[in-house]
């Protein structure tokens, strides 16, 4: 019997699917405070259930990632078909003007 099947309330209670608030803040480690700003400000989205307000863990996720791709740098642009010559003169047909008689 040691090696029975676990039960499915058993597997969900390891790592529930929707997190409170302040569970949210200890998996982010960050305060309770801070959730509720990054919900208010739209960084973070809830889900709410009648009057109760959970997050997901796959929304924690997605924050993070943000974040992460926010502090990379970003990829050197492409210097080809650029102008690298500060001689704007060929930019414009510059014509003489006609000789005007006194």
């Amino acid at each position: 019997m040691g090696n029975q099947p676990q039960r499915l309330r058993d597997i969900l209670a390891d790592e529930p699917l929707l997190l409170t608030p302040e569970e949210a803040a200890t998996v982010l480690r960050v305060g309770r405070t801070t959730v509720y700003a990054l919900m208010k400000s739209g960084d973070l989205h809830a889900v709410h259930i009648g009057r109760s307000c959970r997050l997901s863990r796959a929304e924690l996720k997605r924050y993070v990632d943000r974040l992460d791709m926010a502090e990379r740098p970003a990829p050197p642009t492409s210097r080809t078909g650029r102008r690298t010559s500060t001689n704007q003169g060929e930019l414009f047909d510059v014509v003489p003007k006609p000789a005007t008689r006194p």
